[in-house]
């Protein structure tokens, strides 16, 4: 039996826009944070280096805010971001369809950049690798971040993935990271149901400004779903004293299995170069 699209469209909703989750280890000291007289983190405090010099990007962060997972424009100058034909035919269609095809709402990857701004990520720096750990829904999910000097791979020898493949570079104090590679049809905002094709170059320059706090500006160019390339700058805040939380979409798919709905047609492939 067929639920309506807005039983489906409630059951997503609740896993899509739900607030960032708990954290293990609440008020464990994090060891090399700056302390106020009282004892609390003193975000303000200068920013921490490395010992290679450069700024200690380490921690636990979130964006604070669900308006960038919302709408990855969020403050954005509507005519800096044009979409294609192509794209604009495959938002209607997610739209039209309350967004229930969201592949987050089965428990499947977010994809880059939009999993930097659902929930509270880790950030691990050495001098040849940097990871990201992701406290998600979907379970713990990592990305690898290559910063020893080898370029990404090139289309042809690479198989798409959700998060793709990234390299990284240092760019003065803003760690500039690359990323390409990722599968055709994927979403960069949740609400806004922005489309993104195989062809996606993805560009995120993390730039400290004190201890506690970060702006990530993120570059989208995409040839195949927008007619020019196109940015945004997001705040992002330090957790300290705290550490990520287990999470897994277990209850998201027993929720599910008491909705059915009708399959949704085939959205059509990018264009073909």
């Amino acid at each position: 039996m067929r639920a309506p699209c807005t039983a489906i469209a409630g059951v997503t909703a609740l896993l899509l826009s739900a607030g960032p989750t708990g954290a293990q280890w609440l008020n464990q000291p994090s060891p090399g944070t700056p302390r106020l007289p009282d004892g609390k983190p003193n975000l303000s405090a200068p920013v921490s280096r490395t010992a290679d010099g450069h700024p200690d990007l380490s921690g636990i962060w979130s964006a604070g805010t669900l308006d960038y997972y919302m709408d990855l424009a969020h403050g954005v100058k509507p005519g800096d971001v044009q979409l294609t034909p192509w794209a604009a035919a495959v938002r209607k269609q997610r739209m039209d369809r309350d967004h229930i095809d969201d592949p987050y709402a089965f428990c499947l990857p977010l994809g880059v950049p939009r999993i930097d701004l659902r929930s509270e990520f880790k950030i691990v720096q050495t001098p040849s690798l940097t990871l990201f750990l992701y406290e998600t829904y979907v379970g713990m999910m990592f990305r690898q971040v290559f910063t020893d000097g080898r370029p990404l791979p090139k289309a042809i020898d690479s198989e798409p993935t959700w998060l793709g493949y990234s390299v990284g570079r240092w760019d003065g104090d803003t760690f500039v990271v690359e990323t390409t590679g990722l599968r055709d049809r994927g979403w960069l905002s949740t609400r806004e149901a922005h489309p993104h094709s195989d062809a996606l170059h993805v560009t995120e320059r993390f730039r400290r400004t004190d201890f506690g706090h970060m702006n990530l500006t993120v570059t989208i160019d995409d040839p195949k779903a927008f007619m020019k390339p196109w940015s945004n700058t997001i705040p992002m805040t330090l957790h300290p004293d705290t550490e990520l939380l287990e999470a897994f979409c277990d209850n998201q798919l027993a929720i599910m299995q008491h909705f059915r709905n009708d399959p949704p047609p085939p959205e059509p492939p990018s264009p073909r170069d």
